[in-house]
């Protein structure tokens, strides 16, 4: 496990270094999608503590388990699990819609939180993905800002799943062209950029990516 987060960081180090970004901070979230609890407590052990989920059951049982760590949601959160999932996750980065934007908005308010979150944009316009498209997110963003109860760290998007990863760089690229956009429009919108994994994530970085959701680079084919 030592040894596998070593060889992500020298990537890390590596990418940043090569696209004029050296020292920038860059999160490494470890993803532990089918990772048992074992595996997560080898991570934490070897000097790492920030993690991501896909799935709330499957982070509910970890995180019990572990007791440690900062935890992140990295896949799709579905309207009705909202309130575990605001009360599990330290950030959530898949905030898809103004609906779901709302609803946790007033969950982090009955506890008078201010719940860190990306917000998750379909810049390719996949219909296989999730994610405002940018035109809705241009529309909704001065509502999205005003969500007292969040703090909009950015943006995040997934790559496209080619093996290449080249080509998911024209995916990166436009997500960190709107970012700069949006951030001219309203500045209360996060620099943020959450996207990268473990095919991909040193084009991410090149293009701008401020988080990384690395899981099979990490912790093997699960």
């Amino acid at each position: 496990m030592a040894g596998a987060l070593a060889r992500v960081r020298e990537q890390i180090a590596r990418a940043s270094a090569r696209s004029g970004r050296e020292g920038a901070p860059i999160a490494l979230v470890a993803v532990t999608k089918g990772v048992a609890p074992e595996g997560v407590e080898a991570a934490l052990a070897a000097g790492h503590d920030l993690f991501g989920e896909n799935r709330i059951q499957e982070a509910e049982g970890k995180i019990t388990r572990v007791g440690a760590g900062r935890w992140h949601l990295v896949g799709h959160l579905q309207s009705n699990k909202t309130r575990r999932a605001a009360a599990l996750f330290d950030t959530i980065h898949s905030v898809d819609s103004l609906e779901l934007a709302r609803r946790l908005h007033l969950l982090a308010g009955e506890t008078g939180r201010r719940l860190p979150v990306y917000l998750q944009v379909n810049v390719d316009l996949d219909p296989a993905k999730s994610g405002f498209r940018p035109a809705d997110l241009r529309g909704d963003l001065a509502t999205l800002l005003g969500l007292s109860s969040l703090e909009p760290l950015g943006l995040m998007t997934v790559g496209v799943f080619a093996g290449d990863p080249e080509r998911a760089r024209p995916t990166f690229r436009r997500l960190a062209h709107l970012s700069r956009e949006l951030r001219a429009l309203d500045p209360r919108l996060g620099a943020g950029l959450s996207m990268g994994m473990s095919d991909d994530f040193e084009a991410a970085i090149e293009e701008g990516s401020t988080c990384l959701r690395i899981g099979r680079a990490i912790f093997g084919v699960r």
